[in-house]
């Protein structure tokens, strides 16, 4: 706004050169044409240049002003998107990003999965389902235990660092599910090999 006022101050100075009288009291009046031309000419130059800057600066602060308009701040937390952000930063819409870290400090990574497989640990609470036993639950309840329903995540969202942890589990658990069934084909191959 400051720049704006500027400029209209130096035009309206330049107002002041192109007055004809000016230079009939100094100097002949053939002079004073000449001057008074090169002076019309030179004011109308500036004026367009700084009216052209003063357009410029208005469009520039009008589309930051639209760009920031997407972002709230709402009891120290910080919206895009959103007027009513509920957590320190709410999106609502699509994040671009190369790279996504998620800290887990004090999350339990599913090593125990193994830690129970190989070595039975009695400070762990957990059970690998049998097939068996996974089967009938899938039945029931059509999606894999310990995962949220669709249902749950349309309702509560979903926390991507316990969704990552618990799909970890999932695929360790499928993992020892392949080594044993291995072990099942292994032992039935040495059993046809022997005749049996």
């Amino acid at each position: 706004l400051l720049f704006v006022l500027f400029l209209f101050a130096i035009i309206s100075i330049t107002d002041h050169f192109r007055n004809p009288y000016l230079f009939d009291v100094l100097i002949g009046s053939k002079i004073n044409l000449i001057l008074n031309h090169n002076l019309r000419q030179i004011h109308y130059v500036m004026k367009n240049i700084l009216l052209i800057l003063a357009a410029l600066v208005l469009a520039s602060c009008s589309a930051s002003d639209r760009a920031l308009s997407a972002i709230t701040q709402n009891d120290g937390k910080i919206g895009i998107g959103t007027p009513a952000p509920d957590d320190l930063l709410t999106v609502k819409g699509t994040i671009h990003a190369q790279e996504v870290k998620i800290d887990l400090k004090g999350a339990l990574v599913p090593d125990y999965v193994f830690d129970v497989y190989f070595g039975p640990d009695p400070s762990v609470d957990y059970r690998r389902l049998t097939l068996k036993e996974l089967a009938q639950y899938l039945d029931d309840h059509h999606h894999l235990p310990g995962v949220p329903s669709a249902n749950e995540i349309d309702a509560n969202g979903l926390y991507m660092s316990a969704f990552s942890l618990k799909l970890l589990e999932k695929i360790e658990e499928l993992t020892l599910y392949v080594l044993e069934q291995q072990q099942q084909i292994d032992a039935l191959e040495k059993q046809c090999e022997n005749g049996q």
